[in-house]
């Protein structure tokens, strides 16, 4: 997807998830916003339905429109490497503007590329995705509570919306990496905008 001679290692976390829901990757230094947006849509489950943003130093970086509220600066023309320089470099992925999921992304390590491994990958993670329009983190608690719980008052309409039981500690690598690896063949929604 990208070449670059430099491959940042990331930490994804769903702030404010107890346990902590989180990816590691490893991603190119030459991915642009709009590919970290896409990168961490497949590696954390979500399913592209909503608006994101990047708020990175106090500014927020997406996809301009003429219905925005205040100025955006366009995603597509920043690079990983361009606003997180260094290790430790910090910033928030928000997605969704009315559930709230804010993920914040830390740069934990800048290595060199490898030539053998494909990019972007997925190292290591921990629990499942929570399900789009659950209502943010306290709506995703309110659903763990009724799922776990056959008496809970909305266990039986929890477990229709969903489709079934939901398991919380879930997460396949195996399905994450090869959604990383089809990523240019997805029809993102917007891309085109």
């Amino acid at each position: 997807m990208f070449s670059t001679d430099k491959i940042y290692q990331i930490k994804v976390t769903l702030r404010h998830s107890k346990p902590l829901i989180w990816r590691r990757l490893l991603v190119s230094g030459n991915a642009t916003l709009f590919d970290m947006h896409k990168i961490v849509q497949i590696a954390m489950g979500w399913t592209n339905s909503h608006l994101h943003q990047f708020i990175i130093a106090g500014e927020y970086y997406s996809i301009p429109s003429e219905e925005d509220w205040e100025p955006l600066i366009d995603e597509r023309k920043y690079r990983l490497s361009d606003i997180a320089p260094a290790e430790q470099s910090k910033f928030v992925y928000k997605y969704d503007f009315g559930d709230s999921w804010e993920h914040e992304i830390v740069v934990e390590k800048i290595l060199p590329i490898d030539p053998k491994a494909k990019y972007p990958y997925c190292m290591k993670g921990k629990r499942a995705c929570p399900p789009e329009d659950v209502g943010g983190v306290w709506g995703f608690e309110e659903f763990l509570e009724a799922m776990k719980n056959p008496k809970h008052e909305e266990h039986e309409s929890f477990v229709e919306w969903w489709g079934g039981q939901y398991d919380p500690e879930a997460i396949d690598l195996d399905e994450i990496n090869q959604g990383l690896q089809e990523i240019d063949q997805i029809d993102w929604w917007w891309e085109d905008l």
